[in-house]
Order: structure tokens, then sequence, then C-alpha cells
């Protein structure tokens, strides 16, 4: 069975970024076509990543915080763990969002097409149903196929014991041990999640620390503490073979470690890559880079003048904050506004415990560009509140223009270390001096204090850090 229709603008994905253009272009009174493989919008992201995994990470937290407790006089007993449950609480969060988004998109009138979109041109594409196939022509595209798990190259085992992100998330049990392969944020979230519900974990890093390309004064506090919950760390290694045994699998490492060793399960967390098999964009003049990327400009237009890209296939950071910001950039410059994608900073988090976050220019950036700067450091165990919450290994850090005073960069590890970010981030934006955020009246007892005493350190007036 085949149809043919006409609409305005088709969003091919909808994950954070697809939804939100779809949505914005829908109050702008366009009319829209929103195509994804899943029966709801929400993307990788809802189904399968950010929102699921934070639930699975609080559910974490609660576990280590209950085990904490005991340090201060409130003992209650080992957790009880129910997987089944456990594995139907993270459903129905993510159920509630992706039907929530659903019911959006019928009130926004976005017709939605459950299929597989590919590009038979510039101006049209089919898509794939369960029904048969349809042929959609349309004025304008915005690409938001986000990315998918990358794998191990010159590993092809195929086991249900070798699990990516996606299948790590299903909890399908919880292995006596777990070796998770690559130290970036994914694998230290989801190590994280698996070491409280009681699995043995180990992480092996090609790189030689964990989080490669962070700033290793937000690091190291998490590092203390993940030598201590984790069963090993190899950094400087890689894995050049797995093969299934009867009992798990066996993985072979080669660099600082050169040993064969057994696992009940591997967890593979090596990054992502951009989707863009498959969609047909050798039908069109949509360029890629070396990397895989979608070429883009700052209105998120690719070579075709009609088709733009956000999000995950356009480049990185991959961030799912970073494509609902690009989604509302493309869809405004579809509709005829002078609209430039030109935010200076995009917040990321890592979602372990302690979480860790940044907004902008840091320290190693600055020292590899030569850039002067003046670095100031709060430790949270001057901090009144972190030390009521029993998590006084936080620190906030500031990166500043030694001669206006400007924020540069905003550095947090700590507990909400997520959360706090935002004042950071906000003060990079609004071209904020040192002096205003230190001005700022800050609610005490909060661990928000500790971005103001960051900016008072620059000033030379700190009231709870001693400076000369």
């Amino acid at each position: 069975m085949m149809s043919e229709a006409k609409t305005r603008l088709v969003v091919i994905g909808a994950g954070p970024g697809g939804y939100t253009a779809a949505f914005h272009a829908a109050q702008l009174g366009l009319e829209v076509t929103m195509i994804d493989t899943r029966a709801n919008p929400g993307g990788v992201c809802l189904n399968v990543g950010c929102i699921p995994s934070k639930a699975l990470l609080h559910a974490a937290a609660v576990i280590t915080e209950s085990r904490h407790a005991v340090e201060f006089g409130l003992n209650f007993g080992e957790p009880e763990l129910d997987v089944k449950k456990l594995r139907a609480w993270k459903e129905q969060i993510v159920s509630q969002l992706t039907g929530g988004l659903g019911q959006l998109a019928k009130k926004h009138k976005v017709r939605f097409i459950q299929g597989l979109a590919e590009f038979n041109s510039a101006s049209s594409l089919s898509v794939k149903t369960a029904s048969g196939n349809e042929e959609l022509d349309f004025d304008y595209a915005i690409v938001a196929t986000g990315s998918v798990p990358a794998k191990i190259p010159g590993i092809t085992l195929e086991s249900d014991r070798v699990v990516d992100s996606t299948g790590a998330l299903e909890i399908p049990d919880i292995p006596n041990s777990l070796l998770v392969v690559g130290g970036g944020y994914i694998g230290l979230e989801l190590g994280s999640v698996y070491s409280a519900l009681g699995s043995a974990v180990s992480v092996v890093e090609f790189m030689d620390s964990l989080l490669p390309g962070v700033d290793r004064d937000l690091v190291r506090p998490l590092e203390r503490k993940i030598k201590k919950s984790f069963s090993k760390i190899y950094l400087k290694t890689k894995v050049t073979g797995m093969s299934e045994t009867k009992s798990g699998v066996a993985v072979t490492f080669e660099g600082k470690v050169n040993e064969t060793i057994e696992y009940d399960r591997v967890l593979v967390a090596i990054g992502r890559k951009p989707y863009c098999s498959g969609l047909g964009l050798e039908n069109t003049k949509i360029e890629l880079d070396k990397a895989g990327f979608v070429r883009i400009d700052n209105q998120m237009r690719t070579a075709e003048p009609n088709i733009f890209a956000i999000g995950d296939i356009a480049g990185q950071p991959m961030l799912a904050h970073k494509g609902m910001r690009e989604a509302k950039v493309a869809v405004e410059a579809i509709a005829g506004r002078d609209s430039v994608y030109d935010n200076k900073v995009i917040p990321a988090v890592v979602f372990t415990d302690p979480e860790i976050a940044w907004a902008g220019l840091t320290e190693p950036e600055a020292k590899a560009k030569g850039q002067d700067i003046k670095v100031t450091r709060f430790p949270w165990a001057a901090s009144g509140r972190a030390l009521t919450m029993g998590r006084n290994e936080g620190l906030t850090k500031m990166v500043l223009d030694p001669e206006t005073g400007s924020i540069l960069g905003v550095g947090i590890v700590g507990a909400h270390a997520g959360e706090l970010i935002a004042e950071g981030a906000l003060a990079i934006e609004m071209g904020a001096v040192a002096e205003d955020l230190a001005l700022t009246i800050h609610a005490h007892p909060t661990l928000s204090e500790t971005v103001g005493e960051a900016a008072e350190i620059f000033t030379g007036f700190s009231t709870h850090v001693f400076t000369r």
C-alpha cells in the first residue's frame, strides 16, 4: 500500500531535538509532520538514555545514602532489591513521559508517523511503515535522528552477556561481576548503578584517566570514591579480544594490564556515533565531516538550503539540551526569523556520585591555548550545607579573566552539581563578572553559596576561605 502526502515541514526523529522542533514549529503556525520508529516521541533520551539512566541512578543513590547514614546514627539495614519492581518503576516513568509527549503532539496538531524515513531527493522522502510505504513531499526538513552506541573496533562477539547502554538499562539481571569498557560518563554512570545494586564492577579505559578531557580537579573526588566502590580500574589499557565461555565472557587486555579475565557480563560504553545510515543522504547535497557528522551553519542549515540538521548528528557535544536549543534556531530560521545559534556555553553534567558539571572555559583548555586566566577554588569542606549532608568532598571552581574579572568558566563536583551549574551558565551568557556573583545574596545554608564564595575569592574578600 502506498499513499502520497505533502507537508510544510517534516522532522525526522522524535527525540528531544526532534519533538522540540516539531512543537515549536507548530507554535509558530507551520504545518508539521514528525517521523520516528517508536510509537511515541521521546527518542533515545527518554526511552533508553537520559531518563531511564537517571531513574536507576536515583535508586542507586538511595541505596548508597542508606548505607552512608550509618555514620550519623541511622541504620536502615542492608537494602533488599526487587529487580522486577525496579525495572517496572523505570519503565513506568518512561511510559508516562513518552505518552505525555504523544498527547502534546496531538494538541499541537503535529502529524506523527511511526516508520523509517529515507530521502528520495531534497524535497521528497519515503516512509516505511507497518502498513506499507508512504511518499511525502516537503518544503523543509529537519533531520534529528540522534546517535547509536559505538562498538569496539575489531571485536564482533555477539552474545547476550555483552551489552551496550541500551541493554544495560534493561537490567536483565544483577551480575556478580561486570566489566565496563570505557571510562567516560556513560560507563561510569551505569557502572555506578550496577555497583550500588551489588555487582563487582571493573572499568577499563584506554586513556590515562577516567573521564578523559574533563578537568582533573573535578574528576579527583569522583575517582577517590569509585576506587572504593568499584572492584578494579584499568587505565592505559585496551580490550583486544572477547570470547564467550560456559559461565561468562573472557576478556583479553593489552597495555598497562596484559591478561585475560572472565566476567559474568560486559558493558561496552566507548561513546556514541551519529546515526546517518539508511537516511538516503546520498540522494541530497548534504555533506558529512570526517567524524560522520552532518555539516551545518549557524542556523543549522545543511548544504541543502531547505534541509536542517540538529542534535547528535550535527556535531559535538552530543547532549540533549544542545539539540533542543538547535531545534528552536532551525525552526525560527525556517519561519523567516533572524535566529542564529550564538550561545556561549553548553553546560555538561556527569550524573555519577558525586556529580560533575561544567560550563564554559576549563583550566586545561585555557592552558592549552596559552590564555592568561585566574582560577579560584572553593572547597566544600568549608560549606556548612555540604557538611550537614555529609558531602564535603565537593569543589566549586571558577575560571576568570584576571584583568576584568569576567567569568569564563565554572566547574563543580559534588552533590547536585548538575542543578548548581545553571547559575554558572547564566553568568557566562550574561557577561557577568566575579563581583556580580559575589554581591548576589545566596540563601544560607545552601550549596549554591559555594558559587558565590568562589567568586568572592577572586575579589579577595572571601568569608570562609583564608586568602592572602
